[in-house]
């Protein structure tokens, strides 16, 4: 039985053939004598045509392949299919020695030139689906304003938000329906400690102001117009940005700089292209401290254990092994003390200069990651900074990173006293607040050359 498939996407097969067209003009620019160029011209055409039955076969142009990462890796596979034909074909037929070195030339360049256009392409994508995707929502209110809320959402927007249910927050009729009322506003903290929810949508109505009301009919009786400006600022706060909620206004509380759509894509993107380029620049010294790991003392070379990403969510994160003994990789409790026996004398090299942590490139290659931002912790370290430090979740809004603004600072390590909490929030919290990109690169080159980075480290 065959498989039914989606119709190719036009812009990954675009990007894909506009990375065929770069790399043959390259290898052409550099090697080519113009002797052959028609047939050098006759190979792109046939490698293009190639390309395109192979993409279709190993199903990289498969729409359901949504992250950057199963595109990539699709992506590569096809890349050695193409790879061994180009080989079987220079078996077969021969080439002029200059053509060759086209051909050759050619097929080095493709991934070099590919795989970055791949991860740019995906990120759009990503960014565009993003808006689409759906949003658990919790509506606080009963009334009209919240029946208003779910027609607004089952609307145009009905694919992008789900309704998880509405809270009784004040003595209002209750004109939704009664099964999907989850629990009032006593109970929220719980709700939420159980569900998964995106998002919680405010509509409780306002009590009329009798001032307001009479201002209005003096207007109204001298034809004068009227401009009403809510105190968004003293309710919410200087972080606020009024926008639409289908047809309703709304106001986004705790609005950030990432929450930019253009933001958004340059960080992605950035990481996306550094964490490739860090990848291949560090493969060699990552086969050199594979081998000394498993010189230097029995078990695996790398430790994978379970940390806190965006929006609460578990995400699995790849460091290299520097104990005789690690901590259970999924609920682990135990934190890493100064002089700690489990610590291999290889491992004490790797902590000092954050070594271990290189792994965590895949990460971000894979979106689970940034190269910046508020380091991940472990569940139960994640619960304690949750209830001793205010408004510390937001830290959360974004992906973790495998540097941050906390790290470069002085404030890695230990989490032992009231202030080391307080401050690894304090600088985290700063940074949501106030990313930039050149933010981002300050961090990074505080992160090779600050000596506050390794102070800390054991």
């Amino acid at each position: 039985m065959i498989k039914s498939r989606q119709p190719l996407p036009p812009i990954y097969l675009g990007a894909d053939v506009l990375t065929l067209i770069l790399s043959f003009f390259l290898s052409i620019f550099l090697f080519s004598e113009n002797k052959y160029l028609e047939l050098e011209w006759l190979i792109l055409v046939g490698i293009v045509f190639l390309w395109i039955m192979l993409g279709y076969w190993r199903n990289i142009y498969d729409v359901s392949l949504s992250k950057a990462n199963l595109r990539v890796f699709y992506y590569i596979k096809a890349y050695f299919i193409l790879l061994g034909l180009v080989v079987l074909f220079f078996l077969i037929y021969p080439y002029p020695e200059t053509s060759k070195t086209v051909v050759i030339a050619f097929v080095v360049s493709l991934p070099v030139i590919g795989i970055p256009i791949n991860l740019m392409v995906s990120n759009i994508s990503l960014l565009v689906n993003s808006k689409s995707s759906a949003k658990y929502t919790l509506v606080a209110g009963i009334g009209n304003m919240a029946v208003n809320v779910e027609k607004s959402l089952h609307g145009k927007n009905s694919s992008s938000h789900q309704i998880k249910g509405f809270v009784k927050c004040k003595k209002e009729e209750c004109i939704v329906e009664h099964e999907k009322v989850v629990g009032d506003i006593s109970n929220i903290h719980d709700y939420l400690r159980d569900n998964l929810v995106d998002e919680i949508v405010i509509a409780i109505p306002i009590k009329p102001s009798k001032k307001v009301k009479n201002i209005l009919a003096a207007a109204d009786y001298h034809g004068v117009r009227v401009k009403y400006i809510p105190d968004y600022q003293g309710l919410f706060g200087d972080k606020y940005k009024a926008t639409r909620y289908g047809h309703l206004e709304a106001i986004n509380v705790r609005q950030l700089p990432l929450d930019n759509a253009i933001a958004s894509f340059v960080k992605n993107s950035f990481d996306k292209l550094f964490s490739f380029i860090a990848l291949l620049m560090l493969l060699p010294l990552f086969l050199l401290i594979a081998l000394l790991i498993k010189v230097d003392s029995p078990g695996p070379v790398f430790y994978c254990p379970m940390r806190i990403g965006k929006s609460g969510r578990p995400i699995r994160i790849f460091k290299f092994r520097s104990m005789r003994e690690n901590d259970s990789q999924i609920g682990g409790t135990l934190s890493t003390a100064k002089n700690d026996q489990r610590i291999t004398k290889l491992g004490r090299i790797l902590r000092k200069y954050s070594l271990d942590e290189l792994p965590q490139f895949v990460n971000v290659l894979l979106g689970d990651m940034s190269v910046v931002g508020p380091r991940p912790h472990r569940s139960v370290l994640n619960q304690q900074f949750q209830e001793s430090e205010e408004k510390y979740m937001m830290r959360h809004y974004f992906k973790p990173g495998i540097t941050g603004w906390a790290q470069v600072n002085g404030w890695r390590g230990p989490t032992e006293t009231k202030e080391q909490k307080t401050m690894r929030t304090k600088y985290d919290l700063w940074y949501v607040e106030n990313w930039s990109f050149g933010l981002d690169m300050k961090i990074i080159f505080l992160t090779i050359f600050s000596k506050k980075v390794h102070k800390a480290a054991f």
